[in-house]
């Protein structure tokens, strides 16, 4: 009897054993691949939990930053409200008269009221002069209860501002306890607006100010910031709360803030858990159902999917990595890079004039334009370098920096250099520049996200500051970002809400009999809390965002209202760059003309070479249609640009005027009569007439006029005024000229 049945008999085995063994290797592949299904589903079960902890500590960490940066903003928040009263003329005289109900009005009632400013006193060097608790005048020796608190702040303000400062005065604030209660007290010295009133450094009369962080101020908080709803309190709760202790300066801790916790991966899980349940026993049935399938497919799909996977992370007009193999690379090197390594630099370029390029030429000559620059940058690099294109005309580059920003800075500027000559094109040569935003980072700072923001906002530096440059990343620039996000959001706002925008006019007076021939209109912003906001604030943030074309028809339709009431007097207007581009700007022009009845006689637009240089053909054109009409043109900032005494010839101008920065140099002997004398003789020489802003001094005006300039604007004559008192200066028709020796 044989174990084993020759090679014969086991060929010749009946083929329903052959089943059985099938179906019986089908059953162990099948086991096989349930039970790894279970524990796989097992596992990710598991991992959907951990999951969920750490999505709920991450919304936590980011609620509690989010908790921190606001509460701690507050000791900067406070001085900023008190700005609105103690930089300020008017402030300085009701304290010399002792007017106590402006005090009352201005100080204690706006600052209760409108902040929520719990106590307010002035110190007028070390003694209290006004006190109010409430809202409500008391008498100010109620503030030697504070004196204690208060003390230190005092003495590093008065140190502060002893040693002088520029522009915006210096403040001191702090969390404090108060009868064993938390709150902010903010010392800011009260100074002139104007500088028309002297004052000795650090001798300034102060506005101490007092904030409970009680449940109003709770509730302010929440409202302002959208903050999560909470209290303070002096003992904190249980871990399941938001905790986050607020310290003073000398880092101590006077309070905890806490809140409930918004908890999403718990939501989240409670939701899901029914659904991932029935999900299973779908999944295991298509399981079994594609497992063949997906066999015989995988081997495929894998050869497909390298390359297109390959494809993928080249850009495919320069051959160079794309954004995505960049991203890779990026947080590659980022994961690897040791603490004494070298740090890593960043590097995000955006070509300057490629769609003046891309536009006269056509896109076949941008896309080899691209080509061309995406080698000479390859060709400046080195080895260990990364160099990516990103889309359109934006360049990335990662760069070890063995000597710091003194190395990548020196980078920079030879691409910058590189960009700038010229390259041959279709059988022309064109001309672009490039703006350079840079970050440097070390080990151990791993988000690439948070480098390529700051690395964008370097950028944005880069361009507003003149384009063709480069800027490395400072913190300051993120502060800017924000301060622009908010004037923006608020700009935004005021051109819905009526109120807060108005329109100043200037006079413009004659040479000899101080006749006023017309006036300038100035946009003019008052918020409701930011106070006056002045043009150089929100200007160019305007420009930047598309909100200039809808303030420029505003104070286009309100100079046309006011001409209309005062014909025959030449009311200019600033024309932005974007205004002149829009084609169909001057149909709005004339239908505001129309619409007000203002004499198009009656107007002038003022625009600056920059305009005339950026987009000649579109520019040209509203110009003419402009001077068909009967408009002036004036050529704002003369002297300002490169390109001033080319454009005189090319372009119809009325009337040029002489920038402020020419007349207030004129004193010094530094050839600045020289320079004007040679403007006022071209323009005479082609038939336009010379403004001079910024006049301020009689001395100023009498070299001025023996110039031959022709007509003047500045605080000499008038400043800014309303339309009410422009109007009443109208009526008079007249100002006082000084003689001309």
């Amino acid at each position: 009897m044989t174990l084993w049945p020759d090679f014969q008999t086991a060929t010749t085995m009946p083929t329903t054993e052959s089943a059985k063994l099938g179906r019986k290797l089908s059953l162990v592949i099948m086991t096989s691949v349930l039970v790894v299904f279970a524990v796989i589903f097992g596992l990710l079960g598991s991992f959907v939990l951990w999951t969920a902890d750490e999505v709920d500590e991450d919304a936590l960490d980011r609620q509690s930053r989010r908790v921190a940066y606001f509460v701690r903003g507050q000791l900067d928040a406070i001085p900023y409200d008190q700005q609105s009263i103690t930089i300020w003329d008017d402030m300085l005289v009701a304290l010399r008269d002792n007017d106590e109900r402006w005090l009352h009005i201005n100080v204690g009632k706006w600052t209760f009221d409108y902040f929520g400013h719990d106590e307010s006193y002035i110190l007028a060097g070390d003694q209290p002069v006004y006190a109010s608790v409430g809202g409500e005048d008391t008498d100010p020796d109620t503030y030697e209860r504070r004196r204690d608190q208060t003390l230190g702040l005092v003495e590093q303000l008065r140190g502060l501002t002893s040693a002088g400062y520029v522009d915006v005065p210096p403040f001191t604030s702090d969390f404090v306890l108060i009868d064993g209660k938390p709150a902010i007290i903010s010392v800011s010295p009260i100074v002139s607006d104007t500088g028309n009133i002297q004052q000795q450094a650090g001798r300034e009369p102060l506005l101490v100010s007092v904030v409970h962080l009680d449940s109003d101020y709770e509730l302010r908080l929440i409202q302002r910031y959208q903050l999560e709803a909470g209290h303070f309190t002096s003992r904190p709760g249980g871990t399941a709360l938001g905790t986050l202790p607020v310290t003073n300066r000398a880092g101590r801790i006077v309070t905890f803030y806490e809140w409930q916790p918004y908890r999403p991966g718990e939501t989240l899980m409670q939701r899901t858990t029914p659904a991932l349940a029935g999900a299973f026993i779908i999944i295991l049935i298509v399981v079994i159902a594609l497992l063949a399938v997906l066999w015989r497919s995988s081997s495929a799909l894998e050869s497909k999917s390298a390359e297109a996977e390959r494809q993928a992370s080249i850009d495919l007009l320069t051959g160079l990595p794309n954004r995505l193999n960049f991203d890779r690379q990026f947080e590659h090197r980022l994961s690897v890079l040791a603490l004494r390594d070298p740090p890593l630099a960043l590097m995000m370029l955006d070509l300057d004039r490629f769609k003046q390029v891309n536009d006269t030429l056509g896109h076949h000559a941008g896309d080899e334009l691209i080509r061309a620059v995406g080698e000479r940058l390859a060709g400046i690099l080195g080895p260990t370098d990364v160099l990516a294109r990103l889309g359109g005309d934006e360049f990335a580059i990662l760069h070890i920096c063995h000597a710091g920003s003194v190395e990548v800075s020196a980078l920079a500027q030879r691409i910058v250099d590189a960009i700038a000559r010229p390259f041959r094109v279709q059988g022309t040569d064109a001309f672009v520049g490039v703006s350079i935003g840079i970050v440097i980072t070390g080990a151990g700072i791993l988000d690439s996200r948070e480098l390529s923001r700051k690395a964008d906002i370097a950028l944005y530096e880069a361009k507003s500051g003149g384009r063709n440059r480069a800027a490395i990343y400072e913190q300051s620039m993120d502060e800017l970002v924000q301060g622009r996000h908010v004037i923006e959001a608020e700009l935004r706002e005021a051109l819905r809400a009526p109120g807060q925008l108005w329109v100043a006019f200037q006079p413009l007076c004659g040479r000899d009999d101080g006749q006023i021939i017309g006036a300038e209109a100035l946009l003019r912003w008052t918020h409701p809390t930011l106070g006056v906001v002045a043009p150089l604030q929100f200007i160019a943030i305007a420009e930047s965002t598309g909100l200039i074309e809808q303030l420029g028809e505003f104070v286009l339709r309100r100079a046309a209202q006011f001409g209309a009431r005062w014909p025959h007097r030449t009311i200019a207007v600033n024309i932005s760059p974007a205004q002149l581009r829009n084609p169909t700007f001057p149909e709005r022009v004339f239908a505001i003309l129309d619409e007000t009845g203002m004499e198009p006689s009656d107007l002038e637009m003022e625009i600056t070479e920059g305009i005339l240089l950026d987009d000649e053909s579109t520019v040209a054109r509203a110009i003419h249609k402009f001077r068909q009409a009967g408009i002036s043109i004036a050529l704002d900032d003369f002297g300002t640009g490169y390109s001033s005494l080319n454009y005189l010839k090319r372009y119809p101008v009325d009337r040029i005027k002489i920038d402020r920065s020419f007349v207030s140099q004129l004193t010094n002997a530094d050839g600045t009569e020289a320079i004007i004398q040679a403007m006022v003789t071209l323009a005479h020489a082609l038939g336009i007439e010379v403004t001079a802003e910024g006049v301020e001094t009689e001395v100023q005006y009498r070299i001025l006029a023996a110039k031959g300039c022709n007509t003047f604007q500045g605080y000499l004559f008038s400043p800014p005024l309303t339309v009410g008192d422009m109007t009443a200066l109208l009526t008079g028709a007249q100002t006082e000229v000084p003689e001309v020796a």
